[in-house]
């Protein structure tokens, strides 16, 4: 990405993830990353969610249904440093939900080797 493409990209994130605090509802949704198109017209945008409730899906949903929405918030916080305001696409990362089950696999695993290292003769 060019300089330029990744200064746009910081904005985009932090006046995002000001606009989305607003649709928090005893919910978390984090920005993990946003990467522009070289022409500045499309920004992607991944989201994580935790929804004690265990409604991610629907928190998911409820911002895609709001895009346009939220396209027009963000364009009154950064039309005076873009020609154009990016059309926004919502990704879902699970990286930290998959991070978190690989933790819980290895920690599992540590509790299962722990009893036998100490019966070894190495």
């Amino acid at each position: 990405m060019s300089i330029r493409t990744e200064r746009v990209a910081s904005v985009i994130k932090n006046d995002l993830a000001r606009i989305l605090h607003k649709y928090q509802n005893n919910n978390m949704i984090t920005i993990t990353g946003v990467t522009m198109t070289p022409d500045l017209s499309i920004a992607r945008v991944n989201l994580s969610v935790i929804d004690p409730s265990g409604a991610d899906e629907a928190v998911y949903e409820m911002i895609e249904e709001k895009a346009t929405e939220i396209r027009t918030e963000l364009a009154a916080l950064i039309r005076h440093q873009v020609r154009k305001i990016p059309e926004l696409q919502f990704f879902r990362d699970d990286s930290a939900e998959y991070a978190s089950r690989m933790e819980n696999l290895f920690r599992e695993a540590r509790k299962k080797e722990s009893p036998q290292s100490g019966e070894s003769g190495d």
